[in-house]
């Protein structure tokens, strides 16, 4: 995959979440969550947005992202923001690969 691929996937994505999304919870999540709504005295939605934004900026700062986007698109987190690729910045792309095993051939 690369980074046209992992652009159009973002867009497909944004553009299916809509408005609202309905997420069933498990008893665990339940217990959670009530305990953060006691102890925040917020409401739900303010909660489940401060936790997506906690998740992303945990993932962004330990790599996760990262390891998960090359994996799936070859492309780092970076590369996606500056919307290239490091060889492109870098201009490795432009140039043809060495065939080091037929250099010194005569």
């Amino acid at each position: 995959m690369s980074l046209d691929e992992l652009n159009a996937d973002v867009k497909d994505a944004y553009s299916d979440l809509g408005e609202d999304l309905a997420v069933g919870l498990d008893r665990e999540t339940r217990n959670e969550l009530a305990m953060l709504l006691a102890a925040f005295d917020g409401d739900e939605a303010e909660l489940v947005r401060r936790a997506v934004h906690t998740l992303y900026r945990s993932a962004v700062d330990t790599g996760d992202l990262d390891f998960h986007l090359r994996q799936g698109y070859d492309v780092t987190y970076d590369e996606y923001l500056s919307g290239m690729t490091y060889d492109e910045m870098t201009g490795a792309d432009q140039y043809p690969q060495r065939d080091d095993e037929r250099r010194y051939q005569m």
